[in-house]
């Protein structure tokens, strides 16, 4: 059983191919995009020992350039700052959705209060219109009066 021999030429070019996409903000295999060391692994491919036992100074050009570029490529600060306005957005959002809650609320009790104050309302009117008033007889009553009458 022969052991592979290792490629450091073709490691290099995946490293430094790595290095160029998360520097661009264009990771294939980092899930997050930060300029770590540990992200360089991670979108290169190779193990830790390899890339820090040969390629140690690909790995310290890496920190200098992430250092010179404020460590975080603009492609990933736009959508940082992309995610904090929509974030900003949907708690506005949610503080106003929150206060049509609470006024539908309000509206819903006096709804309530308005239907009982109508129900009651119609009750009354029906009780005062089955009173009889005096005086005011009814063209039928007082047809049968006229009939009764000699």
């Amino acid at each position: 059983m022969t052991r592979k021999r290792r490629d450091r030429d073709a490691e290099r070019r995946e490293l430094a191919a790595a290095i160029r996409r998360l520097l661009a903000g264009t990771p294939l295999r980092s899930t997050s995009g930060k300029l770590t060391s540990s992200e360089l692994i991670t979108e290169s491919g190779l193990r830790r020992d390899v890339v820090y036992a040969d390629h140690k100074d690909l790995v310290d050009d890496f920190r200098a350039r992430v250092k010179a570029q404020h460590a975080t490529p603009a492609s990933i600060a736009r959508v940082a700052d992309d995610n904090r306005a929509l974030k900003d957005e949907n708690a506005s959002l949610k503080a106003q959705l929150a206060a049509e809650r609470e006024t539908t609320k309000t509206l819903a009790k006096i709804i309530g209060e308005l239907s009982l104050e109508l129900h009651q309302a119609r009750d009354e009117l029906s009780t005062l219109q089955q009173i009889p008033h005096i005086g005011a007889h009814s063209s039928a009553q007082r047809a049968r009066v006229r009939q009764d009458s000699p």
